[in-house]
């Protein structure tokens, strides 16, 4: 009995995954702000605040997963994947704070249609995600393991989106754009809005992959 008081008890991982969802939709909603409003300074820079406030949540909630993880005795799933999955989950929040940086540091003067679009893309990249981390902790019902496997793959179909909006942004403005800076600027946005939907199919490969597992 005294041995068994000893070890530390099985932690709340599904609860904290899902805190981690709720702060990275909370950038993304903030980032869409940004984009949208990116006209207005005053504005500008509130969401750009949001977003890093946000990503700054993430990041604690990504440190208590991380730490839990090396108190706990057993856990709910594999420890690896608990690893693998919150941290990349948190690269998703890194990449949109990365995005609102790159913006003022590369002082972009105004948003294209294909930022809009990737963004958009993003966003709802991001909300399935929250729901795809949202029915982890029930995947033990094959109802709700199926769901969530479908709503991986609904994340998977938006990258693919995302991969041609990328292709096809690029194409125009190598084109299109005379100014090299602008080129420059631009580019790395882009690619930075794709990342973002790379990581996210990259959390709803290792979902499949725990749901394949523990199913």
């Amino acid at each position: 009995m005294f041995f068994g008081k000893l070890l530390p008890r099985e932690g709340n991982f599904f609860e904290m995954f899902n805190q981690h969802a709720d702060r990275t939709v909370e950038a993304a909603r903030a980032f869409s702000q940004l984009v949208e409003n990116y006209s207005d300074v005053h504005l500008r820079e509130q969401y750009n605040r949001d977003v890093d406030n946000a990503e700054r949540a993430a990041d604690r909630v990504t440190r208590d997963v991380n730490q839990m993880l090396h108190k706990t005795f057993i856990t709910p799933i594999d420890r690896e994947h608990i690893h693998k999955l919150i941290n990349t989950m948190d690269d998703v929040a890194d990449l949109l704070q990365d995005s609102a940086e790159t913006m003022a540091l590369y002082d972009v003067r105004e948003m294209t249609t294909d930022i809009k679009r990737l963004t958009d893309i993003s966003v709802k990249c991001i909300d399935r995600l929250k729901d795809a981390v949202y029915l982890l902790g029930s995947i033990a019902d094959p109802a709700t393991a199926e769901t969530a496997l479908k709503t991986c793959e609904e994340i998977d179909k938006l990258e693919s989106d995302a991969d041609r909006v990328m292709r096809s942004a690029m194409s125009k403005l190598f084109r299109e754009e005379p100014d090299v800076r602008e080129v420059i600027k631009l580019k790395a946005i882009y690619e930075l809005l794709e990342t973002i939907t790379d990581k996210c199919e990259d959390v709803a490969n290792l979902i499949e992959g725990i749901i394949l597992e523990n199913s």
